[in-house]
C-alpha cells in the first residue's frame, strides 16, 4: 500500500483569478497525515478554513467552487488536479482571495511550484478504493463510467467538436503515473469557443483571461497563442477530470471513460463512486443476535431482527431478518401460498428502529420503545419463506423520549412495504 504525501517547505505564488481578474496570493505548507487539502482565506476576518470536501461544493458557472456559509474559494480545480496528479494528500493552502490564481490556464505552473518544494512520503498508509465492478452515470449525450484498473488509473476522454469548432473529435488516453500527468496533461490549458467570449463577460466571468492562458477557437483556428498540443482541448477536459475525482474520498483504482463531460457530470460520478466508497467500509454486521437479544425484550416467535448492518447514531440503521419456512405464523397464514403477515413486516420495522433508540439511550436506563402511532402504511410485494428482508429505517424527528420515522422493507431491491413510524421511551 502506498503512503501518504506532503509538501516538505512552504511555497507561494501570486497571480490573477481567471473569471474575477483578482491578484490572489497562495501559500501552499505541509500539512500533517489525515489532514486532507484545506484552504485558509487569509484575508477575511479569523481566516476562516474550507476542507475540499464534496459537502461544501457549491454551484458556479464554469468553475469548481467551494463554500462554507459565506466564505468560498473559487476555480480550485487546477490546483486539484495538480495535487491528485503528484500523489499529494495533505496540504494547508492560503489565499488571500476568493479565486486562485489562473497563472497559464493549466496545471502546469502548479505541477511545478508543488515539485520545487520537494515531495515527501508521511509513513502513513494511504487508503484507495479500488472499482471491482462498472459505476456508471450519464445524462443525454454525455457519460461516465469507472471500470476495474488494478494498480493505478487510467482515463480515456472523448470530446465532441463543438460543431466543428474543434476540426473534429479529440480523444485522450492517458496512465495517470506523476510523470504521464506532468507531461501529457498538467500543461493543457482552459479553453472556450470565441463565440462565447462576449457572452462569459457580460456574465462577469473571464475578467482575468487572456489569449495567452485561454485557448479561444475561431473556427478551427486558435486566436493569439499556439497549441501546446494538438488536442489539447480534450487533455484540459482530462485535467478538469482529475481536479474533480480529487473530492473522492479515497485514492481510485479505475478505468474512466468520459465522453463529452464537464464538472457537473463529473461530480455524478463522484458522488455515486463515495456512495460506493462508504458502503464497501461499513462493517458487514454492526449488532449480531447476541447484542440484539441484548437490547429488545423480544424473543422467539416475535423476534424478527437477525442482524444491524449499518448505523448512524440519530439518523439511520438497517437490519436484516431472514425469512424461513420454519417460522410458525406459515403454518396458519395462507397455508398453501405462505406470506410473511404484513402486520409483522411493520413488527420488523418498528423492532429495527426501537434499537436505534436503545443504542441511544442513555447508559442505566430501563426504558423501552412502545409504538404510539403509525402512518401512511403501504404495502407492495409479498414477503415469503426464502426471502432477505432489508429493513431500513431513517429517522424523520428525534426527541429525548419520542421517534417519528420513515421505514422501509425491501427483497432484492425490491420495495415491500413502508411506514411512518412514531415511537416513545417509556418505564416498563
Amino acid at each position: 500500500m502506498s503512503t501518504q504525501r506532503t509538501i516538505a517547505a512552504d511555497v507561494t505564488t501570486t497571480g490573477i483569478g481567471l473569471h474575477s481578474g483578482e491578484s490572489c496570493t497562495v501559500t501552499f505548507r505541509p500539512a500533517p497525515p489525515d489532514s486532507g487539502v484545506v484552504f485558509v482565506r487569509m484575508d477575511l476576518p479569523g481566516e476562516p478554513s474550507i476542507p475540499s470536501h464534496p459537502d461544501h461544493l457549491c454551484q458556479r458557472q464554469r468553475r469548481t467552487a467551494l463554500a462554507i456559509g459565506e466564505v468560498e474559494v473559487h476555480t480550485c480545480e487546477h490546483f486539484l488536479s495538480a495535487a491528485y496528479g503528484l500523489g499529494i494528500d495533505n496540504l494547508r493552502v492560503e489565499m488571500t482571495a476568493v479565486e486562485f490564481p489562473g497563472l497559464d490556464g493549466s496545471a502546469k505552473d502548479f505541477v511545478e511550484l508543488l515539485r520545487g518544494a520537494g515531495i515527501v512520503e508521511q509513513g502513513v498508509d494511504r487508503k484507495v478504493f479500488e472499482v471491482t465492478e462498472p459505476i456508471s452515470v450519464s445524462d443525454g449525450k454525455t457519460s461516465l463510467i469507472a471500470l476495474p484498473w488494478k494498480g493505478g488509473m487510467k482515463v480515456t476522454y472523448t470530446l465532441d467538436d463543438h460543431g466543428g469548432a474543434l476540426g473534429g473529435a479529440q480523444m485522450v488516453e492517458v496512465d495517470l503515473t506523476e510523470q504521464g500527468f506532468a507531461e501529457q496533461i498538467a500543461p493543457a490549458r482552459t479553453f472556450c469557443m470565441k463565440n462565447e467570449v462576449d457572452m462569459l463577460r457580460a456574465a462577469g466571468l473571464g475578467k482575468g483571461a487572456t489569449y495567452e492562458n485561454t485557448c479561444v477557437y475561431d473556427g478551427t483556428q486558435v486566436v493569439g497563442t499556439t497549441l501546446r498540443f494538438r488536442d489539447e482541448a480534450a487533455r484540459h477536459k482530462v485535467l478538469d477530470l482529475v481536479g474533480d475525482l480529487a473530492h473522492a474520498h479515497r485514492r481510485l483504482h479505475a478505468h474512466i471513460i468520459a465522453v463529452r463531460s464537464g464538472h457537473r457530470e463529473n461530480m455524478l460520478l463522484v458522488q455515486e463512486l463515495n456512495r460506493r466508497i462508504a458502503a464497501a467500509e461499513r462493517p458487514r454486521v454492526v449488532l449480531d443476535i447476541k447484542k440484539i437479544l441484548g437490547l429488545l425484550p423480544h424473543r422467539f416467535p416475535m423476534l424478527l431482527v437477525d442482524k444491524v448492518i449499518e448505523f448512524e447514531p440519530g439518523k439511520r440503521i438497517v437490519g436484516l431478518k431472514a425469512v424461513t419456512m420454519n417460522e410458525p405464523f406459515f403454518q396458519g397464514h395462507f397455508p398453501g401460498t405462505p406470506v410473511l403477515p404484513g402486520v409483522l413486516q411493520l413488527e420488523s420495522m418498528a423492532q429495527t428502529g426501537a434499537i436505534m433508540l436503545m443504542l441511544i439511550e442513555e447508559a442505566g436506563s430501563k426504558r423501552l420503545p412502545y409504538f404510539m402511532s403509525m402512518d401512511k402504511v403501504k404495502f407492495r410485494r409479498p414477503v415469503e419463506p426464502g426471502d432477505m428482508m432489508r429493513i431500513e429505517v431513517d429517522v424523520l424527528r428525534l426527541r429525548s423520549r419520542m421517534s417519528a420515522c420513515q421505514a422501509k422493507t425491501f427483497v432484492d431491491g425490491q420495495l415491500c412495504c413502508e411506514a411512518e413510524i412514531r415511537s416513545v421511551m417509556m418505564d416498563p
